[in-house]
């Protein structure tokens, strides 16, 4: 049975398929796998700590010669999807009906799924489709974790002040440092980097059952056609941004396409932002269930818009991730095409 073949042949295959398996036994089994020890730490408690692996593999494969080059990147993305997610925020502030909602959505949940991006998600697919400077950019994207992004866009729109203590540092070091560890090792000694280098494509199918084993398919169904709605603007309209912006810096688009997802953590949000400020708890439970939604819808789809977008890419001659590949000397690097 030839099961990497088959894994190779779906978009994004090494990713999508252990994460849909993950997702059906959770939505109809729930308890197969909760059955505690081994069992229950690797394929349903092991995502942070698997991802904290491969990150830290991820780290040893940057040259410090290249880090600025991460750090570009994560702010980039960084900032093209706050700013895509609060311009669809205010235009549904703008038209909302009487009720408070545009297209029956929460203006609240529109500016927290768009803003808040699945970590998890952005590092199986550039683990795939991207390069190592594209893996650690993920450090810089932990700032969009909780509700922070959310209340700055409040504040400018002039909804609520801005609510101080929302942001832990301690939290974006804490996942920057697995990266910095590894870059470490992979700088001090290159036999390092290239043992460590085995871990960065073997971990991805590992990391993304445990993902799906936190998706649970009813959320769509709770959330009605509106968090639908709401995945499709998070993965067409963020994702496909950062396609067009990190095309325009000549780095590789389906990187840039890789943020157009909604974390598992920003169904938080509501409540949190409530909690700061009680004009928001109309919309909080009405907002949970549409940003749940979201994250179930975002994290089926946006796999096979990546697919889909490096097919296109193919069909012009361009090979992903080869033709974007920073090579550690500079003066070696791949020229991308446009």
């Amino acid at each position: 049975m030839k099961i990497k073949a088959f894994l190779d042949r779906v978009p994004g295959g090494m990713m999508v398929v252990p994460l849909l398996i993950a997702a059906i036994i959770n939505t109809f089994a729930p308890n197969l796998l909760r059955i505690g020890n081994f069992t229950q730490a690797l394929f349903v408690d092991g995502s942070s700590t698997i991802i904290a692996l491969f990150l830290l593999c991820t780290g040893a494969q940057i040259n410090l010669r290249n880090v600025g080059v991460s750090l570009g990147k994560g702010a980039t993305l960084l900032v093209t999807k706050w700013i895509v997610g609060a311009l669809v925020g205010l235009i549904a502030y703008m038209f909302a009906d009487s009720n408070g909602l545009w297209l029956g959505l929460a203006p609240i949940a529109i500016i927290a799924a768009m803003t808040n991006s699945n970590g998890g998600l952005y590092v199986a697919l550039v683990g795939q489709y991207g390069d190592k400077t594209d893996r650690a950019a993920y450090s810089l994207l932990a700032l969009n974790d909780g509700p922070f992004f959310t209340m700055v866009a409040l504040a400018i729109f002039g909804a609520m002040g801005f609510v101080n203590g929302m942001f832990s540092v301690v939290s974006f070091v804490s996942v920057l440092l697995p990266i910095v560890v590894g870059m470490v090792l992979g700088n001090l000694d290159e036999e390092m980097r290239e043992f460590l280098d085995k871990g960065s494509s073997m971990l991805i199918p590992f990391f993304a059952f445990a993902l799906g084993m936190g998706i649970d398919f009813g959320s769509i169904l709770h959330g009605g056609l509106a968090g639908v709605i709401l995945g499709l603007l998070t993965v067409f309209g963020t994702g496909t941004a950062g396609y067009f912006v990190f095309k325009a810096f000549k780095w590789n688009p389906i990187a840039g396409a890789a943020e157009g997802s909604t974390a598992g953590n920003a169904v938080a949000t509501p409540a949190a932002i409530a909690a700061a400020s009680s004009a928001f708890a109309a919309n909080v439970e009405l907002a949970t269930v549409q940003i749940a939604a979201s994250v179930v819808t975002t994290a089926v789809l946006l796999p096979f818009y990546i697919g889909f977008l490096t097919k296109r890419l193919e069909k012009k001659g361009i090979k992903i991730p080869d033709d974007y590949v920073i090579d550690d000397a500079p003066e070696n690097a791949s020229q991308a095409r446009s």
